[in-house]
């Protein structure tokens, strides 16, 4: 085997949805910001005016659903959270200190990496039907005041809580050196996939693991 060949991470496609999805959420993010309050509406000139920026931003959030929907399909089944995950997350502390003694091996995905893709989900359905509630030129009419203020509060929480995620996110891959590579230009090396996500490194090279499944001091 040779220890220096790199691992395909992320296919040409797979990066390609995600950085559209990416640029797509920081359009409707700024685009939302400038129609939230009246400190912000100085963003609007970013898509030509107040009146553009009302007509594109919920496009703009269309759009980002639908391709954001493209990874969950890619995606999901390499989300669900095991018993692995638990362990892990019950030695976060470890994590963050960047110990690996005691913290068990992973999949493609860590337990913190999984949570924010279902955090992301749910914000994502929030933000779609409460978006077409409150989007006036073309199904506001169809509801009461109630549902309309109602979902105008869950849109600017999901909202909230998606940029936090996002900026959670950038963090971790920015901290976890190698991440943003391997969404740049899809490869990671060896020693980063058994460093980070033992357990996919395994199962897409095919290497046997030395001892258990958590980490041992030695």
């Amino acid at each position: 085997m040779n220890d220096d060949k790199p691992i395909l991470r992320y296919t040409a496609n797979e990066r390609t949805n995600h950085w559209i999805v990416a640029i797509l959420f920081m359009t409707a993010a700024l685009s939302g910001l400038a129609l939230f309050h009246p400190a912000l509406f100085w963003l609007s000139h970013l898509f030509g005016g107040g009146p553009w920026t009302r007509i594109l931003h919920p496009f703009l959030g269309v759009a980002m659903f639908v391709f954001f929907i493209g990874l969950v399909v890619r995606f999901w089944r390499a989300n669900f959270i095991n018993g692995n995950d638990r362990l892990w997350l019950r030695r976060i502390d470890r994590v963050m200190l960047n110990k690996e003694e005691g913290v068990p091996a992973i999949g493609k995905y860590n337990a913190g990496q999984k949570l924010l893709f279902w955090t992301l989900l749910v914000c994502m359905l929030v933000l779609l039907v409460s978006g077409v509630v409150i989007w006036r030129a073309y199904f506001s009419h169809w509801f009461g005041i109630d549902t309309i203020r109602l979902s105008a509060l869950l849109h600017a929480f999901a909202a909230f809580v998606l940029v936090l995620s996002i900026i959670v996110h950038i963090y971790a891959g920015i901290w976890i050196k190698g991440s943003v590579g391997a969404m740049l230009h899809g490869w990671v090396s060896r020693a980063w996939a058994r460093k980070h996500h033992e357990l996919w490194y395994r199962d897409v090279t095919g290497d046997k693991p030395s001892g258990d499944h958590v980490r041992k001091k030695g």
